[in-house]
């Protein structure tokens, strides 16, 4: 009895500091994965190679892979390049340059990594409000917002799928039949909800549209022909993600042979490339599979599972939807990648009961929704979030947690309906 306490109590403890940012989450979960594993409440060096009471790998190299390809791609200036061409075709107007940003945003989430996204756009769209004259903050929320919908759509658009599919067995495709129809759905009437939400802030005075019409967006390409090679072996990426369950090849080693490939046919030099992968996140990640699997070896998670499938028995739909409005609260007030880790095995032994298989993924698809919806929830929700308010205070655009989460909240409760819809009409 007592290694389940301690084990929950190190969890609960490390979530604490990670939820109210007291302390860097990196350090916090090598911390907790260390004192789990001093205290013999992991399964020792079967942490390394246990599917279910361990690191999840695929998730580690399809991230890493990922990453690589994002930093040879960033080198060619292509973002930059689509930020200064929807800047130009707004004329400078607030609301249509919003709508373009977002839907820039919204089509390269599915495919990019939303950290990544924000990272590359959020420079950018501070240049082109500084010309304009106007405050960058709604823009920066309204992409976030975008990124955090549209990244729910495929496997690698958001940490919570790759997590989730894994888990799951989820293939690419899986993901674009069931998840892409409905978030284009939900980001088509976000993107006429912005026009309401931001509305005090998208006031256009016309003056200085002349300085964004002035810019060049073909000196922001770099180098073309280093272009060309990356969107070529990116479609080549992105083929083997959908054709990966007929090839017989997990999404993880596509993305590492398309990283490997990328480095051989742009002959960049990886000494440039490998301080562009986000080695913090990956440890991050190891460390909370870690303390994940604590939970799960100390018999945690399958307390919770037991508790899960008495309070539901035969009723699906309603372990539907409290899987998707329970993951949007709880996700939307701390990190939803530690939270989707965690209640991944708890989700898993409810599937295991489902009548059929049908069903089973119906209780995977709310999950990922709400998971991936929740991240729009506070400022604190997802990386994405945090990482845009940190771009914005060091450029001295400072967005308070309650401006970014006065918003959040009505995009959160509105898309968590709607995908309850959703489920409801598709699945039951």
């Amino acid at each position: 009895m007592l290694a389940p306490l301690l084990a929950l109590g190190i969890f609960v403890g490390a979530f604490w500091f990670i939820a109210t940012e007291r302390a860097d989450k990196v350090k916090t979960v090598l911390l907790a994965a260390g004192l789990m594993t001093l205290l013999g409440l992991t399964p020792g060096v079967n942490v390394f190679y246990s599917e279910h009471e361990g690191i999840d790998w695929n998730v580690i190299f399809l991230l890493l892979g990922m990453m690589v390809i994002v930093g040879i791609i960033r080198q060619t200036g292509l973002f930059d390049y689509l930020a200064i061409w929807a800047a130009k075709r707004s004329r400078g107007k607030p609301f249509r340059l919003m709508v373009m940003l977002m839907l820039i945003t919204a089509i390269a989430s599915p495919v990019l990594d939303n950290v990544t996204i924000i990272l590359l756009i959020a420079p950018v769209t501070l240049v082109i409000c500084d010309r304009l004259r106007i405050p960058p903050q709604p823009y920066l929320i309204a992409e976030v917002l975008a990124s955090n919908i549209g990244g729910a759509a495929t496997l690698i658009g958001d940490p919570p799928n790759i997590i989730i599919g894994s888990r799951a067995g989820l293939t690419f495709n899986d993901f674009l039949i069931h998840m892409a129809p409905i978030v284009a759905v939900i980001f088509a009437l976000f993107v006429v909800l912005t026009r309401f939400l931001f509305r005090h802030d998208l006031r256009d005075n016309g003056v200085h549209a002349d300085e964004v019409m002035a810019l060049q967006e073909k000196r922001a390409i770099r180098d073309s022909r280093l272009l060309v090679r990356c969107l070529a072996v990116l479609a080549v990426v992105i083929a083997g993600f959908a054709l990966h369950s007929v090839l017989h090849v997990a999404p993880s080693i596509v993305a590492l042979l398309g990283a490997g490939a990328m480095v051989l046919v742009t002959d960049v030099d990886i000494n440039e490339i490998i301080p562009e992968v986000e080695w913090p996140t990956l440890v991050f990640f190891m460390g909370l599979f870690v303390m994940v699997a604590g939970l799960v070896h100390t018999g945690v998670i399958g307390a919770l599972g037991d508790v899960a499938e008495s309070a539901f028995g035969d009723n699906f739909l309603g372990a539907a939807t409290a899987l998707l409005f329970g993951s949007a609260v709880v996700g939307a007030f701390v990190d939803n990648i530690p939270y989707t880790a965690t209640m991944t095995p708890v989700v898993e032994g409810m599937v295991a009961n489902a009548p059929d298989v049908e069903t089973g993924r119906a209780l995977w698809w709310a999950f990922a929704l709400g998971a991936c919806f929740s991240g729009n929830g506070t400022a604190i929700a997802a990386s994405a979030n945090v990482v845009a308010i940190g771009i914005a205070a060091r450029a001295g655009h400072a967005i308070s947690f309650w401006r970014f989460t006065r918003y959040g909240i009505v995009v959160t409760l509105l898309t968590t309906a709607l995908a309850w819809v959703y489920v409801w009409l598709r699945y039951f």
